[in-house]
């Protein structure tokens, strides 16, 4: 293999473009799994509230605590809690 500054010079600036192009890949492929990451947390925090909302109009109608548990997939200890 021959060496010369020039070569040196190219292989220097290839390996900067190399990285850099290597950082900007990483960023997006970060931003995406973090976008999918937000949407998944978004999605179970909805359904746990609508689930909570169920519940408390169930209470507020008078429904048997065991009825609400398996309408909406609470535990009996956690529609309990949202009663007090």
């Amino acid at each position: 293999m021959v060496e010369s500054p020039v070569y040196d010079m190219i292989l220097q600036e290839g390996m900067l473009k190399g990285r850099k192009e290597g950082r900007q890949e990483g960023r997006q492929e970060g931003r995406q799994e973090g976008r999918q990451e937000g949407r998944q947390e978004g999605l179970y925090e909805g359904l746990i509230n609508a689930r909570l909302e169920t519940a408390r109009n169930m209470l507020k109608e008078g429904e048997p605590i065991e009825k609400i548990s398996r309408f909406t997939g609470l535990s009996v200890k956690e529609v309990q809690k949202i009663r007090v």
